[in-house]
């Protein structure tokens, strides 16, 4: 009688063991599904897809911190390009002028007021002088904020008889502000300055 008893007792041990063990393969399964399901929703949400000329193509998106060095290389350019890019137009000057100044803080348009005063653009148009820039190089610091960079460029003054070639490097900061239409990539350049501008090659 009380070995029989005694079996049951350890019956019910074993099962109550294994109950256990199998709640928490359970609960471990489950656990890692829901995680997989979380990461895979993660990733999905991540793939965009843009509609270009009526085909539907997929992106990427990514943190913006993942790309943060990219961007202000980009808007650094982007502002030297317009602040530098002048035709023998006054209304071309004007467009590219105002493009730049919205990427830039007063730094910038104390730069333009200056040249505006000295008569630089005047003579560009009296001349029929083309200006263009080619950027070779930014250098980006991301390790304190506001970000400081530099960038070293190629500047050309070409009139219908000659060229002239100077080397243009500037430095300055970004501070992060709200994207728009007119500064797609959030960032405001203060401090802006020209450090060197020297002829290479004279006519």
């Amino acid at each position: 009688m009380f070995t029989q008893f005694k079996n049951i007792d350890t019956a019910f041990k074993h099962i109550k063991t294994f109950s256990l063990f199998l709640i928490a393969a359970c609960i471990l399964v489950s656990g890692f599904a829901i995680y997989k399901s979380f990461d895979i929703i993660k990733t999905n949400n991540k793939r965009i897809y843009i509609l270009a000329n009526g085909k539907a193509l997929e992106a990427i998106s990514a943190e913006r911190k993942d790309n943060i060095g990219v961007e202000i290389r980009d808007h650094v350019k982007m502002f030297h390009h317009w602040f530098f890019t002048l035709d023998p137009d006054e209304k071309v000057i004007q467009r590219n002028m105002l493009l730049a100044l919205n990427l830039a803080d007063q730094s910038a348009k104390k730069s333009y007021d200056n040249l505006k005063e000295q008569g630089y653009f005047t003579n560009l148009i009296s001349a029929n002088i083309s200006q263009e820039i080619t950027v070779d190089s930014i250098d980006v610091n991301l390790d304190v904020y506001p970000y400081y960079f530099k960038c070293y460029a190629t500047q050309q003054l070409i009139r219908s008889t000659s060229t002239l070639v100077r080397h243009l490097v500037t430095q300055g900061y970004l501070r992060s502000v709200s994207r728009s239409d007119n500064n797609p990539h959030g960032f405001l350049i203060q401090r802006w300055e020209t450090v060197e501008n020297t002829d290479i090659l004279k006519p």
